[in-house]
């Protein structure tokens, strides 16, 4: 594992580092922000999941995340969002292949030789953390978008594992949207069935955990009618009993603008969770 950024931040270290993934079977980068207090002591971890197009850059440096973890004494974990480098599967577009791994292990050639980006986020990366950082075993996840959907999924089929899980604006139902409809297709096959393994709206009828989901989503967001369809997840939650809150922000688009104002509240709620 190489450190390839060090800097000072609100009186602590965010760092990234590059390292081979057993899981991606590449090399791959995350960030890591070391709050002040892990000078002292382990820390709790809040992993973040982003979307589309985005690497660990996009989190790191727009969403002022740090101020907020340093004042509760958290450790943000960013990995990035697919699988990279020479020999890589990619296609054509911004929402499959590079960029838009999806958080799913993908079953299908060419995919699934390097696709594997639950088993990365969800137990290779954690692992790795927990080794090599002042964290302990107490974690929570959040993410934006095709990280939103990554958070809640992760969260569902992991009980017990986390404390607490929120997103931004996520793809809550992608087995009923185009981007996710695109994706599992070429990742997972033509089994519809299959796809809902992967479906937070599908998962939640058998959560056997009730954690509660928090979920802002901007009014103004583009792709709320298309592709995010909130309603999907409060009517799957209500249906099953599932605790749920989504926050429905006026004048609020899906842009990194959204998440700096409410990343502020997410972390207080994690923090919260995560000292219980």
């Amino acid at each position: 594992m190489d450190r390839i950024e060090h800097r000072a931040c609100f009186g602590g270290w965010q760092h990234v580092y590059r390292h081979h993934a057993k899981s991606l079977d590449c090399e791959t980068t995350f960030g890591v922000y070391l709050p002040p207090q892990a000078e002292q002591r382990s820390c709790p971890v809040l992993y973040w999941l982003s979307g589309l197009t985005c690497t660990e850059q996009n989190f790191i440096t727009k969403a002022g995340a740090q101020r907020y973890a340093a004042e509760h004494g958290v450790i943000l974990v960013a990995p990035d969002t697919s699988p990279r480098g020479a020999g890589v599967a990619d296609a054509e577009g911004y929402d499959l292949g590079i960029g838009a791994g999806f958080y799913v292990d993908a079953t299908q050639a060419p995919w699934s030789k390097h696709y594997r980006m639950y088993d990365y986020v969800s137990r290779e990366l954690p692992d790795l953390i927990e080794a090599q950082f002042p964290a302990t075993k107490a974690r929570a996840i959040s993410g934006h978008s095709m990280g939103g959907h990554g958070a809640l999924i992760v969260a569902l089929k992991n009980p017990g594992r986390y404390r607490s899980v929120s997103a931004f604006s996520p793809i809550v139902a992608p087995t009923q949207v185009p981007w996710g409809q695109k994706a599992f297709a070429a990742y997972l096959g033509e089994d519809r069935e299959a796809w809902k393994a992967w479906d937070a709206t599908a998962l939640i009828a058998s959560a056997s955990e009730r954690l509660p989901l928090l979920v802002d989503q901007g009014e103004a967001d583009e792709f709320l009618a298309t592709q995010l369809q909130p309603q999907r997840l409060r009517e799957a939650c209500e249906a099953a009993g599932h605790p749920l809150e989504v926050r429905m922000q006026p004048g609020y688009d899906h842009s990194y603008y959204f998440i700096a104002s409410f990343i502020g509240e997410h972390i207080a709620h994690h923090a919260k969770a995560l000292k219980a």
